[in-house]
């Protein structure tokens, strides 16, 4: 159960290349939360010790901490801050049904490893029927709006938005085009809005940026 957000000091762990971090800030800033953002330079090879406490188990970020509270896995964290913070707007929907069906959708893009990856809900075997259920599951949420949450972003536009970013990272090494305008032209036009989106734009690294930092990492040119 979320504590009542006014009068605790936040923080939140994470680093500027994490897609999963990247769905914290963007909830904190819906929410006009005001929080204190703690980069973790370098979590592969050196962990703080305030990650190494607020997440002893799996030692990864982002971590939220909300007074003497650290939620960890980005989505329990989008969730907590909407029930933090209750004012408006909301990030999941006031309504059940509706409700649960954005939980359902968000866990189609949980990276692979996850007990719900999309090949398990979905029965998709490739990227390209990924991306299939995916521009379906938009044209049913939108409801002719340009978010899966209508007219503005929600829980599953900051599911799904966070991983943009890498997706255009491994179009840019493999050659192969994942957002087609030809086989997903409501997706594809989701994804310029999203990235172009006030509480989203401030902090989603560029498609350079993120092609940069996999050159680095992987050692690839």
């Amino acid at each position: 159960m979320a504590q009542n957000g006014s009068n605790s000091t936040v923080k939140l762990l994470g680093t500027w290349s994490s897609p999963f971090a990247l769905r914290g800030r963007i909830a904190l800033h819906l929410k006009s939360v005001e929080y204190e953002y703690i980069e973790e330079a370098d979590v592969l090879k050196s962990k703080s010790d305030l990650l190494l406490k607020s997440n002893p188990i799996h030692k990864k970020v982002p971590v939220l901490i909300h007074g003497d509270d650290s939620i960890c896995e980005s989505l329990n964290i989008v969730q907590y801050i909407d029930e933090a913070w209750p004012s408006k707007p909301s990030i999941l929907p006031s309504n059940p049904k509706r409700s649960r069906h954005c939980s359902f959708l968000g866990s189609l893009r949980r990276r692979k490893g996850d007990k719900q990856s999309i090949d398990a809900v979905a029965g998709a075997k490739d990227d390209a029927g990924r991306m299939a259920v995916l521009e379906e599951a938009f044209q049913k949420s939108s409801k002719g709006g340009g978010f899966f949450g209508g007219e503005s972003i929600g829980y599953v536009d900051i599911a799904c938005g966070a991983i943009v970013g890498p997706l255009s990272v491994i179009e840019a090494f493999s050659g192969v085009k994942l957002l087609s305008p030809d086989a997903i032209p409501g997706l594809v036009q989701w994804a310029e809005r999203f990235r172009a989106y006030e509480d989203v734009k401030p902090y989603m690294p560029t498609v350079a940026e993120f092609v940069e930092f996999a050159k680095q990492k992987f050692n690839v040119q």
